[in-house]
């Protein structure tokens, strides 16, 4: 591990409940429920720590014993985390004043004091600004740091936290789902993800890649199921997602998930084609 954070310096921008949707997404995954230390990272949170002060919120709803460390390669975003935590403390801020949260400054080398692995890294809105060249390599760098059967969940979302897509990577470095996460009231049409989909997806949504194939698939299906709009969004989407299924679309999860604006399927069905894989959807 070197004496300087690894990774480029990200934009910073964030704000609150911003990424709400990855929150419960972290919350219900078995990497999380399950782990021995449910230590979670915090991976390039931003100008602010509040990401990581509502993420530990909604951890600890599933596991008391929850732990969030916020990790940037700024110091001054560091002191100024560091600054609000204390605010926490006295109690001054919405967020519970024996909040298990701390800051420290880090980068993909994922420093955590002790030697602890953390049962799951969170990085969103942090590659966006790499080559998507890149995008293999940080993946396997980061989780490398992760506990067995950890997971990496790293993807990118709007600014308000209402259009989100993430990757799930395996301690090993493979990337084993892709998740589309819309606030579907008020939605015109699920494509627009395309503006916020991973760097490992974003320039491939083209004619002839998955990712293209799939997001053209959810818009067509999402015009056919209009006349249920009387019924309310949710009943529209779920439609959708019957509809992809019965297309053979390996869509994963249940209602549940669904009628949060969620969709999930294996990384392979959106995975970039290889100029020699000819392999359909």
């Amino acid at each position: 591990m070197g004496a300087s954070p690894v990774g480029q310096p990200t934009r910073g921008t964030t704000g609150t409940n911003r990424l709400r949707r990855n929150d419960r997404w972290i919350a219900a995954s078995a990497a999380f429920r399950r782990a021995s230390d449910p230590l979670v990272v915090d991976l390039g949170y931003g100008a602010s720590g509040v990401t990581a002060f509502e993420l530990a919120t909604r951890l600890r709803r599933g596991r008391a014993d929850a732990e969030v460390l916020g990790l940037e390669l700024d110091p001054g975003r560091v002191a100024t985390a560091r600054a609000q935590l204390e605010d926490v403390r006295a109690g001054s801020t919405p967020f519970a004043a024996d909040l298990a949260v701390s800051f420290a400054r880090g980068g993909f080398e994922v420093p955590v004091p002790g030697g602890r692995r953390p049962a799951v890294i969170r990085a969103m809105n942090v590659l966006r600004q790499y080559d998507e060249g890149d995008v293999a390599d940080a993946w396997r760098q980061v989780t490398s740091r992760l506990a067995p059967g950890g997971m990496l969940f790293e993807g990118t979302c709007d600014e308000i936290g209402r259009i989100a897509s993430w990757i799930d990577v395996t301690s090993d470095g493979e990337p084993v789902a892709f998740t589309i996460s819309l606030r579907l009231a008020g939605l015109e049409h699920p494509g627009i993800v395309a503006e916020r989909l991973p760097k490992a997806l974003i320039h491939r949504n083209v004619p002839g890649e998955r990712i293209y194939d799939l997001l053209t698939a959810l818009d067509r299906e999402w015009e056919r199921a209009a006349p249920l709009s009387t019924f309310g969004p949710v009943q529209r989407w779920l439609a959708v997602i019957s509809a992809l299924k019965t297309q053979g679309i390996p869509v994963q999860g249940d209602r549940r998930r669904w009628r949060l604006g969620e969709l999930t399927v294996p990384w392979h069905t959106v995975a970039p084609r290889r100029r020699s894989d000819t392999s359909p959807l």
